[in-house]
């Protein structure tokens, strides 16, 4: 267990379960409050999206093994606020409205677009922060880390506007309930083998170089990486698999909205 290559990717990805939880615990306790209250809420986390900027900032220099991961749990301190603020539909888009059955394609992109654009928006605003200051840096596993989990989420949302097999809406909080009228399921749709392919060819660069270098901080970096890129691919496959993936957080979170996917199966709704 001393190898640092499995230590790392044992580290991901409880990262990745732990927060995902911890985020939809929130989101979920959340619910019950008020637009006011959930807005006040997002301004009072605000600190976890400074803590991880300045971690970033801080980590950028130093290529250290503790260096790495500071850099990598400062991304998921970033990235979770911004998810978190989003879940919460205190950060989503001027669109608040289900989508209309039987509209044109744009139309349909227009409206999906829409429900989110103040999301995408500040998720490309910290992708510029963060590649500002990873970019060139001896420590860039931050960047990385954050370009990958940007990616692998624009791949998923793409996919889900042209349509997979399986949406899971189970953990979709109150505040966003209009986004099912904005998801499809299609049997396949041609995005989805060029997003997995993408998404395995990242995997494979970063598992040659992990074993290209000696240096522990740059094994470790990239093997973090490695298993981020390796969770975000089987995340894309569980959307045309049949794999209860709900099930790794639903012992969490057991007040879940069955009724809404049974509601939302049962009809032909457009895609995000």
């Amino acid at each position: 267990m001393s190898n640092p290559i499995v230590i790392a990717c044992l580290v991901a990805i409880f990262s990745w379960w732990f927060s995902t939880g911890i985020i939809l615990v929130a989101v979920r306790l959340c619910d019950r409050l008020t637009a006011a209250q959930r807005q006040l809420m997002c301004l009072l986390t605000v600190p976890i999206f400074a803590l991880g900027l300045i971690g970033i900032e801080f980590s950028a220099p130093v290529l250290t093994t503790w260096a790495v991961y500071q850099a990598f749990f400062s991304v998921l301190c970033v990235w979770g606020w911004i998810e978190f603020a989003f879940l919460t539909g205190v950060i989503t888009g001027p669109n608040m409205s289900e989508c209309p059955q039987g509209i044109a394609p744009f139309e349909r992109f227009v409206r999906a677009w829409g429900t989110l654009a103040y999301h995408e928006i500040a998720l490309l605003a910290s992708l510029g922060v963060i590649v500002y200051i990873g970019w060139g840096a001896p420590n860039s596993f931050g960047m990385w880390t954050f370009v990958i989990l940007y990616c692998a989420r624009v791949f998923a949302k793409l996919n889900l506007f042209f349509g997979v097999p399986r949406v899971n809406v189970e953990f979709v909080p109150k505040a966003l309930a209009h986004l099912n009228s904005h998801f499809r399921i299609t049997s396949m749709n041609w995005f989805f083998p060029v997003s997995v392919t993408l998404l395995t060819f990242a995997l494979a660069c970063w598992i040659e170089r992990v074993y290209a270098h000696t240096l522990d901080p740059q094994v470790i970096g990239f093997s973090l990486l490695s298993a981020l890129t390796a969770l975000a691919l089987v995340e894309h496959w569980v959307m045309v698999l049949p794999v209860p993936d709900a099930r790794l957080w639903r012992w969490m979170i057991p007040d879940t909205h069955k009724h809404i996917e049974q509601k939302y199966r049962r009809k032909d709704s457009h895609g995000l």
